[in-house]
């Protein structure tokens, strides 16, 4: 849907006419069934709004282009109704378009508004942002040292993109910091691979998918294939890692969901009118051939990622591991507007299967665990076992006598030490994200290597019995 009233270039009052005619127009429909208040209350207010535009235009200390202040207008009124609704000029509905197909360029962090402030909802993996060490919750409260209270949330944004290979300072809030932080971050084109994956252990997939873009369907089917081949029957399971992922298009969080679900109703969307609900449902086939599924999810997971989520776990297909998810339960849609600009507008609230609605609420995971760091108990010589004891009878089993001693975890010294790191699918070190500084991927593969003993049959003969991915798209 496109709005195609034409606004006339002619004077400031012909700009505000063409404006505001539009908002006549739909007020007037709007009373006609609610009856809020009257035309003429509407058009009170619109002279308002006239009276208010001329004296800025002739009195601010400061000359404002015309178009300028209806920008600001637009975006007063539309940031005013909710956080993620606002107008988008020409400039900033391209650089939109162009996120969506997985390119762009800026700092690589999804913001929301929050009291006046930047709030950080995601880091994108392997931006200038997750470099420099920004995390998700951070408020940014100064931009190359003017305060961002007071901007719009466009107004922060258009500031923080900028040519590719500039520098740009951040002040940053941090819960628990003592004093603010300061960030020094170098522009760069931020190409989104949406999509990555690898075997950990030799039998369990771990797919992560950064943000629902147009690559992501098509990667995380390659991801399938891939994973498949390498590890045979021996796969037991898939771990899926969607923390701190911002979300995204609400197809491609569909296309993810039905992916792992083979029948039933994925999401529902619901708007301002009762005619306005929408059903998405799954179609036959299961990629992940029926094996066990773990989902991580934290603070960073919003919108897209909590559709994907909430399905999983309304249908009972896969256990969410983490923390609470972030709690953006409501739908944007883009509306064109003239001039080659557009309108970002909560349409509806979405709803999981069994009718959840998340909004400021998020989703609560099966088993709560926190970040934590796998540090190694050095001294153990307290512990005594049978084998300790003088004249403890053999094992009539064992090879030797030997003791082989207790299973130490890694050391502090070899956390994060990159010869102990996989390679992803593109031969580069495993990120951040791996079993030796990772507690909530180590707790989610301990999981599947669980489900996977106490399941009949064993993970090779469940492998070969299930079907293939044929019936899905």
């Amino acid at each position: 849907m496109s709005l195609t009233h034409k606004i006339k270039t002619g004077t400031a009052i012909a700009l505000v006419i063409a404006f505001t005619s539009f908002s006549a127009i739909a007020a007037s429909s709007d009373q006609r069934t609610a009856g809020r208040s009257t035309a003429s209350d509407t058009y009170k207010a619109l002279n308002l709004f006239g009276d208010v535009f001329e004296q800025v235009r002739a009195n601010y200390v400061d000359k404002v282009s015309d178009k300028k202040l209806i920008e600001y207008a637009l975006n007063g009124m539309l940031t005013s109704l909710d956080p993620h609704s606002n107008y988008m000029n020409e400039e900033e509905t391209k650089a939109m378009n162009v996120m969506n197909t997985g390119e762009f360029g800026g700092l690589g962090i999804e913001v929301t508004m929050e009291n006046g402030v930047v709030k950080v909802v995601s880091p994108i993996d392997d931006t200038p942002a997750a470099r420099a060490g920004i995390k998700a919750g951070d408020l940014i409260v100064e931009i190359d040292g003017k305060q961002v209270m007071g901007m719009t949330l466009n107004d922060a944004i258009e500031k923080m993109r900028g040519k590719v290979g500039t520098d740009i300072h951040l002040v940053v809030v941090r819960k628990g910091a003592k004093e603010p932080l300061k960030f020094k971050l170098t522009r760069d084109i931020i190409q989104i691979k949406s999509v990555k994956y690898r075997v950990e252990k030799g039998n369990v997939g771990y797919i992560r998918i950064t943000q629902f873009n147009a690559q992501t369907f098509p990667g995380l089917k390659k991801a399938f294939h891939d994973i498949k081949k390498e590890t045979g029957n021996k796969l037991i399971g898939y771990v899926l890692d969607l923390r701190n992922n911002p979300g995204g298009l609400l197809d491609q969080a569909i296309d993810v969901s039905d992916a792992f679900i083979d029948k039933g109703e994925i999401v529902s969307t619901r708007g301002r009118n009762p005619d306005d609900m929408r059903r998405d449902n799954a179609t036959p086939g299961d990629m992940a051939d029926g094996l066990p599924v773990v989902v991580l999810i934290n603070s960073g997971s919003a919108s897209a990622s909590e559709i994907v989520a909430g399905a999983l776990q309304d249908h009972k297909r896969a256990v969410l591991l983490g923390t609470r998810s972030f709690g953006k339960g409501s739908v944007q849609t883009l509306f064109d507007a003239p001039g080659g600009g557009s309108i970002k507008l909560t349409t509806a609230r979405y709803y999981t299967p069994s009718g959840r609605s998340i909004q400021a609420k998020g989703i609560t995971p099966d088993i709560v665990i926190e970040p934590a760091k796998v540090v190694a108990e050095k001294d153990n010589y307290l512990e005594i076992h049978e084998a300790d004891l003088k004249g403890a009878l053999a094992n009539p089993d064992a090879t030797n006598n030997k003791e082989v001693g207790n299973p130490t975890l890694m050391p502090d010294s070899k956390i994060g030490d990159k010869k102990d790191k996989g390679k992803d699918k593109d031969g580069k070190d495993a990120d951040e994200n791996d079993l030796s500084n990772d507690y909530q991927l180590l707790r989610a593969v301990d999981l599947l290597e669980g489900i996977s003993i106490y399941r009949t049959g064993g993970p090779a003969e469940m492998a070969a019995d299930k079907g293939d991915d044929a019936g899905k798209k």
